[in-house]
C-alpha cells in the first residue's frame, strides 16, 4: 500500500508540474490588445499612427507604459537618458538584473509592430508572472529604450557610448537629441551617470520582429539571432563645377551629379563583388544648385555599409574608395568622404543564451533557425555590457518601417512564450 501511495504521490507531483507549465504561457489576445492599445498613441485620421521619438504621442505612450508597470507593482523610473525602467524585485540575494525589453518610438510613417512587439511582450511576461505569483531569484528589469529609431539613443547611453556630439542632431519632430532627452524626463547634464559597467546585468534579452521575409518564406516560427551587423555611415561630397547647361560642351563639363551616378553604380558593384552577406547602400542624394538649366556643381550622397564583420566593412569601404578615385580621375570631380558619428560595431549574441533560447523553442515545439540581423537594435549596444540574446518572430511579407508591417497574434505569442521560458531558465542557471 505504501508503495502504491508513493507512486500516486509522484504521479500527482508530475501532473501538478505539468499543469503549472501548461498554464505558464502568455495570453495571446491580451498581448495583441496591448499592441492595439499602444497604437492609439499618435493615431491619425487615416487610422495610421505617427509616434516619432520626442513627440507628444511618444511622451503619452511612455506614460501609459509606466502606468501598466505600476499596476503590476514594479518600481518604475525614467533614467537620465530618457529610458523607462521597471524593476520587479527578486527573491534571491543576487542584485544583478535579468533585463529585457525594446522600444516603442517609430520612424515617420512607420508601423505598429517593430520594437513594439518586444516591448508589449515584456509587459505580458511580467503580467503572467504576477498572475501566477511566480518569484524569480533575480530582479527582473524591463527597459523601454528611448529614441531607438534615432541612432539607438537610450541603449547607447546605457552602454556609455552616447557622445555629446549627438546632442545637436534633430529628428523629424524638429527637436534635437539634447532637447528630446529633456522632454522625455531625462537630464543631459548627468548623461554619463546612466552608463552601466560590464557585468552589472546578468543577462539581456530582446524580442523583435524579423524585419525581413526569411522566416515567413521558410515557414519558420522563431529566429535565434546569432549576431547583429555593424554599420558605418558616411556623407560623400562631389565637387565639380556649376555651369550653363546649354553652352557648356559635353566634353568640357565637370558634372558632379554624373560622377555621383557613377559612384552609386560602383557601390552596388563593389558590394556584389565580395562573397558573403555584406550590403552597401546610397539612400540619400542632393544636387546643387538644383536648376534644370545648370550643370550640377556639388552633390552630396550618403553611404552605408553593413556586415557582421568590421573587417569586411573596412574592405568594402576601401574598394569603394578606390572606385571613387577612378571616377575622380576620369571626371575631374573631387570626391570626399566624411565619416558620421553613427557607427555601430557588429555584436555577436552570447552563445549560452542562444542555447537557452533554443531549448525554450524546442520545449514549445516551435520551428526555428539561427540567423543574423541585418538591422540595428538596442541589443547591439547592450551586448557591450551584458551577455545578450535576441529572438525574432516573422514579419508578414518581410515588410517593416511601413504602415503595412504586420505580425500575427500567434507569432507574437510564440515569441513572448520563448522570451518567458528563457528568462525563467536563465534565472535558474545564472549565479
Amino acid at each position: 500500500m505504501n508503495h502504491f501511495k508513493k507512486h500516486i504521490l509522484t504521479f500527482s507531483l508530475i501532473l501538478t508540474s505539468f499543469v503549472l507549465k501548461a498554464q505558464l504561457t502568455v495570453n495571446k489576445d491580451r498581448l495583441e490588445k496591448r499592441i492595439m492599445d499602444l497604437a492609439q498613441f499618435g493615431i491619425q485620421e487615416n487610422g495610421e499612427t505617427e509616434r516619432v521619438a520626442f513627440s507628444d504621442a511618444d511622451i503619452a505612450a511612455r506614460q501609459w507604459v509606466i502606468s501598466q508597470l505600476n499596476e503590476m507593482g514594479l518600481d518604475t523610473q525614467i533614467d537620465v537618458a530618457g529610458n523607462v525602467i521597471g524593476i520587479r524585485k527578486g527573491s534571491g540575494k543576487t542584485k544583478k538584473n535579468i533585463s529585457f525589453g525594446s522600444h516603442i518610438d517609430r520612424v515617420p510613417n512607420g508601423g505598429n509592430y517593430d520594437g513594439c512587439v518586444g516591448s508589449m511582450a515584456a509587459l505580458e511576461v511580467l503580467k503572467v508572472l504576477t498572475e501566477q505569483k511566480i518569484k524569480t531569484k533575480h530582479p527582473l528589469e524591463v527597459i523601454i529604450f528611448s529614441n531607438e529609431e534615432g541612432a539607438v539613443m537610450g541603449s547607447r547611453a546605457m552602454a556609455g557610448h552616447l557622445s555629446k556630439t549627438a546632442f545637436p542632431i534633430k529628428n523629424a519632430t524638429g527637436y534635437t537629441v539634447a532637447e528630446g532627452i529633456m522632454r522625455l524626463g531625462g537630464d543631459t547634464t548627468k548623461i554619463a551617470e546612466v552608463a552601466r559597467k560590464k557585468g552589472d546585468i546578468a543577462a539581456f534579452l530582446e524580442l523583435h520582429i524579423e524585419q525581413g521575409g526569411t522566416l515567413e518564406k521558410e515557414k519558420l516560427e522563431i529566429g535565434i539571432v546569432e549576431g547583429i551587423v555593424g554599420l558605418k555611415w558616411w556623407d560623400v561630397e562631389f565637387n565639380g563645377f556649376a555651369n550653363h547647361a546649354g553652352t557648356t560642351p559635353m566634353n568640357a563639363r565637370k558634372d558632379a551629379l554624373l560622377a555621383a551616378s557613377q559612384f552609386i553604380i560602383a557601390v552596388n558593384e563593389v558590394a556584389n563583388s565580395f562573397d558573403g552577406a555584406q550590403v552597401a547602400t546610397v539612400g540619400r542624394i542632393s544636387a546643387e544648385p538644383g536648376a534644370p538649366n545648370v550643370i550640377p556643381g556639388k552633390v552630396t550622397t550618403s553611404l552605408e555599409i553593413r556586415d557582421l564583420s568590421s573587417e569586411v566593412i573596412e574592405k568594402v569601404y576601401q574598394e569603394i574608395e578606390k572606385r571613387a578615385l577612378e571616377i575622380n580621375k576620369a571626371s575631374s570631380v573631387e570626391i570626399k568622404f566624411f565619416p558620421l558619428d553613427t557607427t555601430a560595431d557588429p555584436a555577436i549574441m552570447d552563445a549560452s543564451i542562444q542555447n537557452e533560447i533554443e531549448k525554450s523553442i524546442n520545449s514549445l515545439g516551435l520551428s526555428y533557425k539561427s540567423m543574423p540581423s541585418g538591422a540595428g537594435h538596442d541589443a547591439q549596444d547592450m551586448a557591450l555590457i551584458a551577455p545578450t540574446g535576441m529572438i525574432f518572430v516573422p514579419s508578414k511579407g518581410g515588410i517593416s518601417h511601413s504602415p503595412n508591417e504586420f505580425t500575427s497574434a500567434s507569432d507574437m505569442a510564440n515569441g513572448a512564450n520563448v522570451l518567458l521560458k528563457t528568462i525563467l531558465a536563465l534565472d535558474k542557471k545564472l549565479d
